[in-house]
């Protein structure tokens, strides 16, 4: 009883989470696709996250030759994803000194290894959906530092680093009346300049790229799921056997 009141007053929290965002003109998040099954997507997603996020970006607590998990070999590791000094037992350290990103961001660029699992603790949606979201709602914005800023993170220290495949964009707001008072809701988004990528092909990279920062949080959480789907198919099949057995026993028993 204690679970379930304890499920149904975190489905009203993230009602009212919700309804909060669309009252103060916020965006809902967009549903991440799983691709955490699929090797030739994490691998693509390892590719995005070396050659983008790991400037300025730690996974401490990833070493390269856990790569091998999805499908990569050691000599593609080394071929493809280190960097000159690196070694394939190593962690994913950034290459970022800790001083410059404070004196460029105000603040040293959080370690990302945890990063998807943190973001569904701290409530916001699956983490996936989240930061699937996050990562397609950049904006030029000139009044701030870095040129750029986001419609899921607004004032965000971070720039836009995948800007050139995803071009720059603007977002549209319409006003509309809601309870007596006239507020701004988003509605779209208006192309400045385009990308290297279409607008589709941009949000599969980043679905790719999520996925592996799903996996990257947990990357046993698909051999669990798998093994545990076969325990219950066992346990199942033990209940009938058992259920036979204890009949067995006692039909002469009155």
């Amino acid at each position: 009883m204690k679970q379930i009141k304890k499920l149904v007053l975190g489905f009203l929290a993230s009602v009212f989470i919700s309804g909060v965002q669309a009252a103060g003109g916020g965006i809902a998040w967009d549903r991440a696709p799983d691709r955490t099954n699929d090797f030739a997507a994490l691998q693509n997603g390892a590719k995005l996250f070396v050659n983008y996020c790991l400037n300025c970006h730690s996974a401490a607590f990833m070493r390269y030759n856990r790569l091998t998990d999805i499908g990569l070999t050691e000599k593609q590791i080394k071929d493809n994803l280190l960097f000159a000094t690196d070694k394939v037992g190593e962690t994913m350290k950034a290459a970022i000194d800790p001083k410059q990103a404070k004196a460029w961001f105000g603040g040293n660029p959080p370690d990302l290894t945890l990063i998807a699992r943190s973001r569904a603790a701290a409530g916001q949606g699956s983490g996936a959906d989240y930061l699937y979201t996050y990562l397609r709602t950049y904006y030029r914005d000139d009044t701030k530092a870095t040129g750029w800023n986001n419609l899921a993170f607004p004032n965000v220290g971070m720039p836009h680093v995948l800007w050139e495949l995803q071009g720059e964009r603007q977002p549209v707001f319409q006003k509309v009346m809601s309870h007596g008072q006239e507020v701004e809701v988003f509605s779209g988004w208006k192309q400045i300049t385009p990308g290297t990528l279409s607008a589709r092909e941009f949000d599969s990279e980043i679905a790719d790229l999520v996925s592996y920062l799903q996996w990257m949080a947990e990357p046993v959480r698909n051999t669990r799921v798998r093994v545990g789907a076969w325990v219950l198919l066992f346990l199942g099949l033990f209940i009938i056997v058992a259920w036979r057995l204890n009949a067995a026993y006692w039909k002469d028993i009155k």
